[in-house]
This record gives structure tokens, C-alpha cells and sequence, in this order.
């Protein structure tokens, strides 16, 4: 080989093979756009709420950490991408990518989605989010009907006062009115 020659060798004599073309990720690039909108849009409401003289933090505050977190996610995405990032398919997954999707079990869980939005103001809350947790539970494949209604029951309740007695947020009690 002279000192001439533009392409180094290999160890056998062949010319080293030419680098495969980088491939452009548009949908990481997509991803990153998003991510940066909505953290954008997020810091310009936040701007827009009305601060209390008392409260020393304010409702300002996680907007603006949670739009400047999009905002910064978004920015590194972009970096990343553009030096070459590529998302790698997950070892473990153990799903077959090979068979339909499972239609019958996405209808019953916006069936039973629609029935809670329905019934949530006249059932209230405790048995519409029971019905919820037992309906989507029995959807994913759950035969223990019992055991699902009594462990949404506990859910919903708790939930409810949660956010009554610990948030100060009223969620509608509807038959339950005075008795919860």
C-alpha cells in the first residue's frame, strides 16, 4: 500500500468498509418538540395565576418546575438524538408483537369508563369508583368479583376522604349524601 492511498486497510489488505448511513429518528425529534411545547405552555399559565398575599409559595411554583422540567427533557432528548441516541428495544418484553390487539378487552374498559362518567354525579363517588375498580378489574381478566367489588369499596371510600378531609376537595357522595 503506498502513501498515496486514501482508504486504510484492514489487517488483510481489503479497504475497511464505509460506515452505514446514520438514520434521522423524526419521531425522538417529534417527541422532543412535544415535550418542549407543553413545557413551554405550561411556564406561560402558570404566569397567568393569581398569587395569594399569604402563601408563601404560591400556586406558581410546581408549573414552573414541571414546565421547566419538560423544557429541559425536551432540550436533552434533542441532544441526544442528534449525537446518534438511539432508543433500544426492551430484552425482557414479554409481549407478542406478532398477534392482534385485544379489542374486546379495550371496549369493556371504555365501557366501563363511560359508566362511571355517567353515574359518578347521581351514585356518587364510593360506588361509582367501586364499580370502576371491579369493571376494570373483571375487563383485565379477574374472575374474583367479590373480592374486587369489596377492594374498590375500600379504594373509593378512602379516596373520597382523602380528598374531603385531607385536600378539602368534595367529591359528590349521591345516594351516600349524610352518610359519608
Amino acid at each position: 500500500m503506498s502513501v498515496h492511498d486514501t482508504q486504510p486497510a484492514h489487517p488483510e489488505g481489503q479497504p475497511a468498509e464505509e460506515s452505514p448511513q446514520r438514520r434521522v429518528d423524526l419521531g425522538q425529534y417529534g417527541l422532543a418538540v412535544l415535550l418542549v411545547v407543553i413545557g413551554i405552555y405550561t411556564i406561560i399559565d402558570a404566569a397567568g395565576l393569581e398569587v395569594g398575599f399569604a402563601d408563601p409559595v404560591g400556586p406558581r411554583v410546581f408549573p414552573y418546575v414541571i414546565g421547566s422540567g419538560l423544557v429541559l427533557v425536551g432540550a436533552l432528548l434533542t441532544v441526544a438524538t442528534a449525537r446518534g441516541s438511539q432508543p433500544e428495544p426492551e430484552d425482557g418484553e414479554d409481549v407478542d408483537l406478532s398477534s392482534s390487539a385485544d379489542w374486546l378487552t379495550v371496549l369493556k374498559l371504555v365501557a366501563v369508563l363511560l359508566f362511571t362518567v355517567a353515574t359518578v354525579n347521581l351514585l356518587g363517588w364510593a360506588i361509582s369508583g367501586a364499580v370502576l375498580f371491579a369493571g376494570a378489574a373483571w375487563s383485565l381478566g379477574s374472575r374474583t368479583l367479590v373480592r374486587d367489588v369489596l377492594v374498590g369499596l375500600v379504594l373509593a371510600i378512602a379516596s373520597w376522604y382523602a380528598f374531603y378531609v385531607g385536600l378539602g376537595i368534595p367529591l359528590t357522595p349521591g345516594v351516600l349524601d349524610g352518610i359519608l
